[in-house]
């Protein structure tokens, strides 16, 4: 970008943050962030900050889990835009991107724009972009070659949505980002909306590697993405975004299943009936084989039954 055109760009910025939309335009909020908060220069030339190899793989490991639940999600969403010109990104809650999907003929461009692993791109370090602004925000958002802060990342388009742990905290990001000029809007919102739903997949899967002992139980009536984790106690014990969004924060898990979702009341009768019925399931209703998985008699188990129909 040539100096005409970097002055122009933070003059339109300058400008934004006297007017009237600095009070209601997210943009703008983010571009006052990156001025007033992090005294950042839209026409700054300052190299982007990378990590070390050491820190890198510091990072690489804090977040091991989440970048083996993503492997297959970022897989196949590469498949989806990489023949666009796009790469796909998976950063920590710092904005450093930890793991990477990009076609080899677009590489050296990436890099040169720093869309690359161990670049640190949180907003305090680059202005307004994907990456930082989606971890500020705690939301999906797709930032246009010149809604970028700085200068130097005007040649970027970049759509972004942040992922969450199964505790509600925030994981990191998942971005699909172009230094193409002929990205239309209506496809980067085509984009952002495959990214937020690929993030919402990675949340989901992230849940059934914590809790492989545990049952995936969807809420009802809410999107399929929101998947509760219910241990051998019926007790939640974790839940993705969209769970939390739909039945409430759920800050203060486990949690017994029935209080969330409502069902029978914690009683010891309810308890004891419950697991003869499943036992007798499980047995076909055969009520020898049921009293063996009880570990009672069958005369135990029949006056049992009896005094749960009463």
């Amino acid at each position: 970008m040539n100096n005409m055109r970097v002055a122009e760009h933070a003059g339109r910025i300058e400008a934004a943050l006297l007017g009237s939309d600095a009070a209601r335009s997210p943009l703008v909020a983010s571009w006052s962030r990156s001025a007033r908060l992090h005294g950042l220069d839209p026409a700054g030339r300052a190299e982007a900050q990378c990590l070390t190899d050491a820190d890198f793989r510091a990072a690489r490991e804090r977040m091991g889990p989440l970048i083996a639940a993503a492997a297959p999600s970022l897989d196949r969403l590469f498949q989806a835009v990489g023949g666009v010109g796009c790469c796909v990104l998976l950063a920590d809650p710092d904005g450093v991107p930890l793991d990477r999907r990009g076609a080899g003929a677009e590489d050296d461009a990436f890099r040169e724009w720093g869309l690359w692993t161990g670049t640190v791109w949180s907003e305090a370090r680059q202005g307004t972009n994907g990456i930082g602004t989606a971890i500020a925000e705690r939301r999906t958002v797709t930032i246009r070659r010149d809604q970028h802060y700085l200068a130097r990342n005007t040649a970027l388009s970049c759509m972004t949505a942040p992922i969450f742990n199964h505790d509600g905290t925030l994981a990191g990001a998942l971005d699909v980002s172009s230094c193409r000029d002929d990205l239309t809007e209506g496809f980067a919102g085509l984009i952002a909306h495959s990214v937020a739903d690929t993030a919402r997949r990675i949340e989901v899967e992230a849940l059934r590697l914590a809790f492989p002992q545990a049952r995936m139980v969807l809420v009802p009536g809410a999107d399929r993405s929101a998947v509760l984790a219910v241990d051998a106690d019926d007790l939640v014990v974790g839940a993705t975004r969209a769970a939390r969004q739909a039945l409430g924060p759920l800050d203060d898990l486990p949690r017994p299943a029935a209080d969330i979702l409502g069902g029978t009341p914690d009683t010891l009768e309810a308890a004891e009936r419950a697991a003869l019925m499943r036992a007798l399931a499980r047995a076909s209703g055969n009520v020898t084989a049921a009293a063996r998985f009880l570990g009672i008699s069958r005369a135990t188990l029949h006056r049992k039954i009896a005094a749960a129909r009463r």
